[in-house]
């Protein structure tokens, strides 16, 4: 039933490139059966590949032998075909596609494969399909096109960075795989070696160690797409192995790593969005961040900007508010402006919200022009118009307030600022906001481990001038950071730092973390070692590329950029791994299984 390709000329078209122009030429297509349409006489096919769509035409008037074939095409069928490029007639013409001015008279038709009936449509990407059974048939919908489109923007965006990197003198290579295990943040994913019994490797959750060993070698400027892996709990938009653009320099300071980056975005949105970014982005401080949008990710395209009121709230009465700034908390608020017309279940409903990020309750405040509210008792008028002015408050705004913690105050009302310009449609459509964050913490003090730990990664530098400050405990909180995030419509697509090229630094910092000599030694020495060789001042970046691509196509998950994308239960619906393995694999590598 099924025919070869044997004698049968290489294909000249892909099924979207055919035009106007190409009328009257001899064409060969290959690709599948996206509908066949039986008129009666003439049969349509709509012929399907990565790049687009063709018709073609069977008529059994030219050829009744291809003609009557065709009569057994179904969807997603394989077929090659041989024939003349027509102009469609002018009421016949389809606008809304590419190739919508041409079809192809077949005049020799060759059936390469069958296919089952597909699991659910392929030609319209709207189709309400449960993304269970998308990515259990993910080879069927990659066919389809929106999710092609996907995938090779992602190619034309690969390209792009290595061509701008390349021109910029930067040097790609690629840095092991298996590699040695190492506290870097998240869990490792382990690998255990079988010529070593009881040792294991560990699956890279960065480049990082080794980029900074490119920078001791000499190497000057280093890329590279690079896959890494974490096995940590996903949350909606991660995934257990993903890919970065990994970026380190030699004999640089943080501008001169913006100045790239900012360089490659412009290259970036010019040649996949035709949108042109105007360097240098603007820069905040982390404090400024926390102060005027609770987050260290601002998205500055709308107001609702937060404002500490805690040193009014001292003149208060009321007791809620009074004995949070008592312990040392502090009260941020924000002014919804023009949102007094919330309901009472819609407050209600935002009180719930901030709750998930630890806050014990939301107050709020109507301005109808006077203040109402449960807590308008307890505010003299002098102090409501001190608020009032401070918040720029007037007629049909609302003013909310959080008192907590100032971690988490900031983050619920960020966050509450965050979701109410969304649900209100506050924030302006098609607009790009690019700025950087930097002056982070270089440590933040856990609870839970009753320590400092790293807010970045251990390697990231102090500032100089605060190096005195890694002296004293009491001290440590204060210690800022050269690290940078790079921050795009409210969510950080990337970040860095300058690292610590002298060696006494690094075990400083290493003490800090109360790492002592000999676990240093055990888990870095050969990093120690090599900062002893002369290590040049160096830093980097790092960017999430699957981010990246999904904001720049317009995509929801990162999911949908990916070719074959993982469960939030870190599984592969296509291959079902993870999987058992048999018995004696695991005897090979020296392990069993606990029962």
């Amino acid at each position: 039933m099924f025919d070869s390709l044997a004698g049968l000329k290489k294909r000249t078209h892909s099924c979207g490139a055919l035009r106007a122009q190409d009328a009257g030429a001899e064409v060969i297509l290959m690709g599948w059966v996206q509908r066949r349409r039986d008129h009666g006489g003439l049969i349509f096919v709509d012929l399907r590949d990565r790049d687009g769509l063709t018709q073609v035409v069977f008529n059994p008037e030219a050829n009744p032998d291809t003609h009557n074939k065709a009569g057994v095409l179904r969807d997603e069928w394989v077929i090659a075909v041989r024939g003349v490029v027509n102009p469609r007639p002018p009421d016949m013409v389809n606008p809304q596609l590419a190739t919508g001015e041409i079809e192809v008279l077949v005049e020799e038709l060759r059936i390469l494969n069958a296919s089952r009936t597909p699991p659910f449509q392929l030609e319209d990407y709207r189709v309400d399909i449960s993304e269970a059974l998308r990515l259990k048939y993910r080879y069927l919908d990659l066919r389809r096109p929106g999710v092609m489109k996907n995938i090779l923007f992602r190619h034309r965006a690969a390209q792009v960075t290595r061509k701008f990197l390349n021109g910029q003198g930067f040097i790609e290579v690629e840095t092991p795989i298996l590699t040695k295990s190492t506290p870097e943040g998240a869990r490792d994913y382990l690998v255990p070696s079988r010529v070593m019994p009881g040792q294991f490797f560990a699956l890279p959750q960065s480049p990082q160690l080794f980029k900074q060993l490119l920078m001791m070698s000499g190497l000057g400027r280093y890329y590279q797409l690079c896959r890494c892996f974490r096995d940590e709990d996903l949350r909606a938009d991660r995934q257990p192995e993903f890919t970065q653009i990994d970026v380190e320099m030699a004999f640089i300071t943080e501008e001169d790593i913006m100045g790239v980056v900012e360089g490659l975005m412009v290259a970036l949105f010019a040649e996949l969005k035709e949108v042109h970014l105007k360097p240098p982005f603007p820069r905040l401080t982390y404090r400024e961040c926390m102060d005027r949008f609770g987050l260290d990710r601002p998205d500055p395209r709308f107001g609702l900007e937060l404002k500490e009121v805690t040193d009014l709230i001292r003149e208060s009465e009321f007791r809620a508010f009074r004995q949070v700034v008592d312990q040392g908390g502090i009260v941020k608020a924000m002014n919804g402006v023009g949102l007094a017309k919330l309901s009472r279940k819609e407050l209600d409903e935002l009180t719930e919200f901030v709750g998930v990020y630890g806050a014990r309750g939301l107050a709020w405040v109507k301005l109808t022009p006077e203040w109402q509210s449960p807590i308008a008792k307890f505010f003299p008028d002098h102090l409501k118009q001190a608020i009032n002015e401070r918040l720029q408050a007037k007629e049909g705004d609302i003013l909310f307030f959080v008192a907590d913690i100032p971690q988490v105050a900031n983050t619920a009302l960020g966050q509450l600022r965050v979701h109410l310009g969304q649900r209100q449609g506050l924030i302006p459509p098609d607009t790009y906001s690019m700025l950087w964050v930097t002056d982070f913490p270089l440590l933040e003090y856990d609870r839970d481990e009753g320590r400092f730990v790293a807010v970045h990664h251990p390697f990231t530098a102090p500032k100089e001038e605060d190096l005195e400050l890694l002296e004293s405990p009491d001290t440590l909180g204060q210690v800022r950071a050269r690290a940078y995030d790079l921050v795009l419509n409210g969510t950080e697509i990337g970040g860095g730092s300058i690292r610590n090229w002298r060696r006494d630094v690094q075990e400083k910092m290493f003490k800090v973390l109360g790492m002592g000599p000999a676990e240093a030694e055990e888990k870095f020495g050969f990093l120690l070692e090599a900062l002893d060789y002369g290590a040049p001042p160096h830093g980097g970046v790092a960017f999430g590329f699957d981010r990246l691509v999904a904001i720049l196509c317009g995509a929801k998950s990162i999911r949908e950029v990916i070719a074959f994308p993982k469960t939030q239960k870190a599984s592969c619906p296509v291959t079902q791994a993870p999987s058992k393995v048999e018995p004696e694999q695991l005897l090979e590598l020296g392990l069993r299984l606990e029962k």
